[in-house]
This record gives C-alpha cells, sequence and structure tokens, in this order.
C-alpha cells in the first residue's frame, strides 16, 4: 500500500511481468481533475531503472514540468 497526499506527483515503473496498482481516491473520480508531467522530465531528476518505458497516449503526451503554468499546478489546501 502505498499513499499519496492529494495534488502531489507521483509515478512508478513495473519491472517485473505484471503489476497491479489500484487508486482509492478521496472524492468521486472526475477526469477533469487529472493532470500530470512528462515521466522522464530531466529537471525532475528520477533516474528511471528502464530508459524505454510503454506508456498510454495520453501519458506520452504530457508536458515538461516547466511548461505548466503556476495556475495549473495543484493547490492543496
Amino acid at each position: 500500500m502505498l499513499y499519496i497526499p492529494e495534488g502531489f506527483a507521483h509515478g512508478f515503473q513495473v519491472t517485473s511481468e505484471s503489476a497491479d496498482f489500484l487508486y482509492k481516491c478521496t472524492d468521486f473520480y472526475d477526469p477533469q481533475d487529472e493532470g500530470g508531467i512528462l515521466w522522464n522530465d530531466p529537471e525532475v531528476g528520477v533516474v528511471w531503472p528502464i530508459a524505454e518505458a510503454a506508456l498510454s497516449k495520453k501519458d506520452a503526451a504530457l508536458p515538461l514540468l516547466s511548461a505548466v503554468s503556476r495556475e495549473d499546478l495543484p493547490r492543496v489546501v
């Protein structure tokens, strides 16, 4: 189990043949609330164990963190 605070960027890479990852949200799911940044953004500096990731079209199209306006970043109250 992994707790991810609301508005906190997170990502993971599966290094086994398969994995199950289930989300439990703090409120009803709303696709309008989704956001993200590109998984391998060099400014973020994550060293991933696998250099070539299999991504969904949605995740592959995410912007670099520097391209996200301050107004579009999550606000935790």
